[in-house]
């Protein structure tokens, strides 16, 4: 009988194991990358807003300190016009923040960081780092091609049946099904954005239905329960952000650490206020002063420029008034360990949960 850890994701990936560390921009590190692909998973790093010369240096990292395959992330959100009506309505909400923290000036609207590109496209072909995700649809049809030649296996995030049929269409190898309860971005890419609003429970038995690559299930897995769950409603895999954020090798902050640990199960909320986008993350000061205000903020990624400083103000001041601190739902179950032990405490956990039900 075929082990519940051998999947068709683990066959395409070829991983020991049905995880994916989740690309987070903010918070991945090759550190942490590398110790779950090492662990037998997949380790992801976040590479939205890193330029070409960023990217090579974490696939050099990564290669060093692995001999598995791992992931690269980017976003293919289209690109914003600048509109500096609505980029001086931010900053003049924001400039009272700014005083209160003595983070000097809000700085001058500009586009902080492109959609994925040639330039960090040609880094990939290069490197070849086995595996690269996309949030907020694919890349133009050329990009993808060339990717696919080089061998390189591409996953992409849907929130919808509608979006994971777009994605396979259009050549994703595998996709994520990523549900309302995920922390960060939402990867919706067809509007409305509502029709995204989707639980994990909901949406992967009916995306797996829907498309012949392997589904992986993300928002709201938290232990090996929820691995388990998402392996008996038809999913390949899993993809957990928020699990990975307290060990040791992630990137998040003192404060952000100490946020998850307390956190409740009703202690996160989307909001557009940081990047223009709804993402999901702990709720905070900022985000309950800004609530109703989206149709104020400029275009998705332009006030990640206006609220960048006052984020890191924030951070250096020890509080979390003003932190983009991702998380989703399932927060309150993160376990302080080793990315290596967490995983070895993820798989435990599950076999414990399959065995409940006779699997």
């Amino acid at each position: 009988m075929t082990s519940w850890k051998t999947t068709p994701l683990t066959d395409l990936l070829g991983i020991r194991l049905p995880i994916i560390q989740a690309p987070m921009a903010s918070a991945s590190t090759p550190k942490l990358a590398a110790a779950v692909t090492n662990a037998g998973g997949l380790g992801s790093l976040g590479c939205a807003m890193m330029n070409a010369d960023e990217v090579r240096e974490q696939c050099e990292t990564m290669r060093a300190t692995t001999n598995g395959a791992y992931n690269v992330n980017f976003f293919v959100h289209k690109e914003p016009i600048l509109d500096a009506q609505a980029a001086e309505a931010m900053r003049a909400m924001l400039k009272p923040y700014y005083d209160e923290l003595g983070a000097g000036e809000v700085p001058a609207a500009k586009v902080p960081h492109p959609a994925f590109d040639r330039p960090r496209l040609e880094v990939l072909l290069k490197e070849k780092p086995g595996v690269v995700s996309f949030h907020f649809g694919l890349p133009e049809k050329s990009m993808v091609a060339a990717l696919k030649e080089k061998g390189i296996l591409i996953i992409a995030s849907a929130t919808t049946v509608a979006e994971a049929r777009a994605l396979e269409k259009g050549g994703a190898d595998a996709i994520v099904a990523q549900g309302f309860e995920a922390g960060g971005h939402r990867g919706t890419f067809a509007p409305p954005y509502e029709a995204g609003d989707v639980g994990t429970l909901a949406l992967v038995p009916q995306v797996v239905d829907a498309v012949k690559v392997p589904v992986i299930a993300a928002g709201g897995i938290g232990d090996g329960r929820g691995i388990a769950a998402a392996l008996m409603l038809g999913a390949s895999g899993v993809q957990m952000g928020t699990a990975f954020l307290t060990c040791p090798e992630s990137a998040a902050n003192p404060v952000w650490r100490r946020a998850l640990t307390e956190a409740s199960p009703d202690g996160t909320r989307l909001s557009h206020a940081f990047s223009g986008r709804p993402a999901r993350g702990l709720e905070n000061r900022y985000m309950r002063e800004t609530a109703g205000k989206e149709a104020l903020f400029p275009a998705f990624p332009i006030p990640n420029a206006l609220t960048g400083p006052l984020r890191k103000a924030s951070a250096a001041k020890n509080t979390g008034d003003f932190q983009s601190m991702w998380a989703g739902q399932a927060a309150g179950l993160a376990k302080t360990l080793p990315a290596k032990e967490l995983v070895e405490a993820l798989m435990r956990e599950t076999e414990q949960a399959l065995a409940r039900v006779g699997r």
